[in-house]
């Protein structure tokens, strides 16, 4: 993990609906902290703080340092709620994390050498079945992303959830459930557009559909 990420937190007493309407006229967020065995803390966050953060694609996979005072928690980016029609928070979910147990995390997945495939060059349009993978891990083995490779993928090809390199202490949830096509998701495929697959399937018709038409044509002569 080359980032790190550390929010600064207090801990909230005022607790409620009203309470938390009443932190956000003033650009505060309420938040909630839990998990590792230890009871729930409600939090307070900076708005601009955390808006800030969720512009960084690295933060949703991170291990957070998260400030409560004196005391630094580490812990996963659990749950958001945002307005359905503003740009605003509404509440933060943390999860706390114990270096010596596994989590499961959403990654994201980063697409590689799509332009060097060889579907791409025969006409084909890549189509990303999945934007991320679920995973898990220990915290110290979390991946900021996982990359997967279209360099070598052929037209009317496709990648799946076992294709992809994982790294070293990584393992897929699904694939945790077996191996078989209801776990074994496409990542990413390629396909020729719509309209040239039309026109190829018709162009793979017409010699045969001619040559019906002069195998009639002889018939009717004789």
């Amino acid at each position: 993990m080359s980032e790190s990420f550390i929010i600064e937190a207090e801990v909230r007493t005022d607790t409620g609906k009203g309470a938390s309407r009443r932190l956000r006229h003033t650009d505060k967020v309420p938040a909630v902290l839990y998990g590792a065995g230890k009871d729930p803390v409600a939090l307070t966050l900076s708005h601009n703080e955390m808006h800030h953060h969720l512009e960084n694609e690295a933060f949703y996979s991170h291990i957070l340092t998260i400030n409560v005072g004196k005391k630094k928690e580490k812990a996963i980016l659990k749950d958001l709620q945002r307005h359905p029609a503003k740009p605003r928070l509404m509440h933060v979910d943390f999860q706390r994390v114990d270096m010596k147990e596994k989590i499961r995390m959403h990654v994201p997945l980063h697409f590689m050498n799509e332009e060097d495939a060889p579907g791409v060059k025969a006409g084909g349009l890549v189509n990303h079945s999945a934007t991320e993978l679920h995973i898990v891990c220990l915290p110290k083995d979390l991946p900021e992303f996982i990359e997967v490779d279209l360099g070598e993928l052929e037209l009317d090809a496709s990648l799946h959830v076992s294709d992809l390199t994982l790294p070293k202490g990584v393992e897929s949830v699904d694939l945790g459930h077996g191996d078989d096509s209801s776990h074994d998701h496409i990542v990413a495929a390629i396909h020729l557009p719509r309209a040239e697959k039309a026109i190829d399937e018709e162009e793979d018709d017409a010699p045969e559909a001619e040559a019906d038409s002069a195998e009639g044509a002889s018939e009717e002569e004789s």
